[in-house]
């Protein structure tokens, strides 16, 4: 068995991560429409460094997750929580969904309520936080529907395609989401 189902939803469950699908990732990371995303568009990735990438946040057994497709069992992004505090209860998130036709269907969205509910329900954070570029309209309008409010921004700060545009800063709270903000 490839995939294991940790967290489990309606169409996509969480699942730690398979070293089989290193290339894929790294197909993906080589993507400009997933990278801009991300902000990693000026780097290079390659087989070598994500391997050692996954082997890394395999061994520490970090909240890194694939997201698997429940019926086909076939990997369609990432997600994982990050800058954890456990003594604080808080951290980051970040996703992404790897092919074009798997975009904005949902899945990212019902892969973000999933994170979301294992680090309150599970993990007892207080707090998540990520961050969205403004020219992410679609993920911006995901997270709004997981319950992440705006909280700030830095303006001008990610440049792209000769273009400047600015980080926007989102989080939900323990309350937010037990308060069914999450809807």
């Amino acid at each position: 068995m490839k995939y294991f189902k940790k967290i489990v939803g309606e169409r996509v469950y969480l699942s730690p991560y398979s070293t089989d699908d290193i290339e894929i990732f790294t197909k993906w990371l080589n993507d400009r429409a997933v990278t801009d995303g991300l902000g990693d568009s000026a780097m290079q990735f390659n087989l070598l460094n994500e391997k050692e990438w996954m082997e890394g946040i395999l061994k520490k057994g970090e909240h890194s997750y694939a997201i698997v497709m429940d019926r086909t069992d076939e990997v369609v992004g990432s997600i994982g929580l990050f800058e954890v505090k456990n003594t604080h209860g808080t951290a980051t998130v970040g996703l992404f969904i790897g092919e074009a036709t798997n975009r904005g269907k949902g899945l990212g969205t019902e892969a973000m309520k999933l994170m979301v509910g294992y680090a309150f329900d599970v993990l007892n954070f207080q707090n998540i936080m990520l961050n969205v570029f403004e020219f992410n309209k679609g993920a911006y309008k995901s997270y709004l529907k997981v319950g992440f409010k705006e909280f700030g921004r830095r303006r001008k700060a990610v440049y792209l395609d000769n273009k400047r545009h600015d980080i926007i800063f989102m989080d939900i709270t323990r309350e937010d989401w037990y308060n069914g903000e999450n809807d």
